[in-house]
C-alpha cells in the first residue's frame, strides 16, 4: 500500500514542478499565447502567418494568401491549398495566425509576394533542415536560414517583428 501512496507523491510533485518551470518558461517566452490558449478569433490578412497542429506534437506553417494557404508540403512542393487541405491528415480543426498583442495579425512587406513566387516550385524537402518552418520564415524575412523547429520559429519571429508572438484562432 505505501508503494502507490509514494509514486501518487512523486506524480504530485512532479506535476508542480512541471508546472513551475512550465510558468518560468512562459515568462520568459517570446509567445504569449500558443495554439489553442486562446479564443478569441482573428481574420488573417494576406501575408499573414499561419498554423495547426500535426497529430498534437508538432505545427506546420505557411503563408495566409486570399483564402488560401502557400505550403511546403512533405513531398517538397510549395502550392497553394484551401484550409480544409492545410488541416487534412493532420490532428487539429483549427488553424492559427501570429498576431500581436492587439490581436492584429503580423504581416512582413512583401511576405505575400515571396510567397506566391514559390507556387509550384519543388525544393529540397527535409524534416529538419528544409522543413515549413525556414519556408515560412523566409517569406516573411526574405532570408533563408534553417529554422529547425516551431519553438526556434517563434524565436526568429519574434525578433524580426520585435515583439512577442500571440497565436489565435482563425476566423474563417
Amino acid at each position: 500500500m505505501p508503494l502507490p501512496l509514494i509514486w501518487l507523491g512523486a506524480g504530485l510533485a512532479s506535476a508542480y514542478a512541471g508546472g513551475a518551470l512550465a510558468n518560468n518558461a512562459r515568462r520568459h517566452s517570446v509567445v504569449t499565447s500558443y495554439p489553442g490558449e486562446s479564443g478569441r478569433l482573428v481574420t488573417p490578412l494576406n501575408g499573414s502567418v499561419v498554423c495547426c497542429g500535426i497529430y498534437g506534437v508538432f505545427e506546420h506553417t505557411g503563408i495566409w494568401c486570399d483564402g488560401q494557404i502557400i505550403e511546403l508540403h512533405g513531398n517538397g512542393l510549395v502550392k497553394a491549398v484551401g484550409q480544409a487541405r492545410f488541416l487534412h491528415q493532420r490532428s487539429g480543426s483549427q488553424i492559427y495566425v501570429a498576431c500581436d498583442e492587439s490581436y492584429t495579425p503580423l504581416i512582413a512587406e512583401q511576405c505575400e509576394s515571396r510567397a506566391i513566387a514559390q507556387v509550384f516550385r519543388y525544393l529540397d524537402y527535409d524534416p529538419i533542415s528544409n522543413n515549413c518552418h525556414r519556408f515560412s520564415l523566409g517569406c516573411v524575412t526574405g532570408v533563408e536560414e534553417e529554422c529547425i523547429s516551431f519553438y526556434e520559429f517563434n524565436q526568429k519571429l519574434s525578433a524580426y517583428f520585435n515583439q512577442k508572438i500571440r497565436w489565435q484562432p482563425v476566423r474563417c
